[in-house]
């Protein structure tokens, strides 16, 4: 079987587990999920509390993307928008992709200005494009020996910065989290170069 007959199968077994419970949007939720990888999709199909999680995802992701009054569009200058919420709209949308890294990857993409994050927001195209591209960027880091190679901890890590941070100061917790992931990443790269 090829790999388009086996996405097919794959779409057609979760569309009829889907459809019961979610009959309006189980096409829209069926093509959200085929975008994720074959073993992921397999496991879904095997495993009912794996597909319970993954059409959550996708329904909350499909919300956002309905209900654009939800989705704030005022200027960079504007202190209204909040920080934190935009965080909470993006990781919610990343986390659908089930990288096993949605709160770096989130961290990545908050390091844009508010328009170009109310862009992801708004077009999944450019989110999936984004999210793609922070995934390549972190594999590759992980590849040279950059990158933290155990992704729980430094999901755990990054959940820690951000929770003491949040304390000091909750309306840049997001920015300010990422800004530290990120001095850390450039750091191991000047150590990298600077040990032979």
């Amino acid at each position: 079987m090829d790999k388009a007959e086996d996405l097919e199968t794959l779409g057609e077994e979760l569309y009829s587990l889907i459809h019961p419970k979610h009959k309006e949007n189980a096409g829209k939720l069926t093509g959200m999920l085929l975008e994720l990888p074959a073993p992921v999709l397999r496991q879904m199909v095997q495993d009912k509390a794996t597909l319970s999680e993954g059409v959550e995802k996708a329904l909350r992701a499909l919300q956002l993307a309905q209900e654009p009054s939800k989705i704030p569009c005022k200027d960079d200058d504007d202190l209204s928008v909040s920080s934190d919420s935009l965080g909470e709209q993006l990781f919610e949308l990343v986390d659908v992709y089930n990288t096993g890294h949605s709160q770096k990857i989130t961290g990545m993409l908050l390091e844009q200005h508010k328009q170009a994050i109310l862009n992801l927001l708004s077009d999944p195209k450019l989110l999936e494009e984004q999210v793609n591209f922070s995934l390549k960027t972190l594999k590759e880091q992980n590849m040279e020996g950059t990158g933290i190679s155990d992704a729980d901890d430094a999901e755990r890590l990054g959940e820690k910065i951000f929770s003491l941070v949040e304390e000091l100061d909750p309306l840049h917790a997001n920015y300010i989290t990422g800004d530290l992931q990120l001095c850390t990443y450039l750091n191991l790269i000047n150590v990298k170069d600077v040990i032979p």
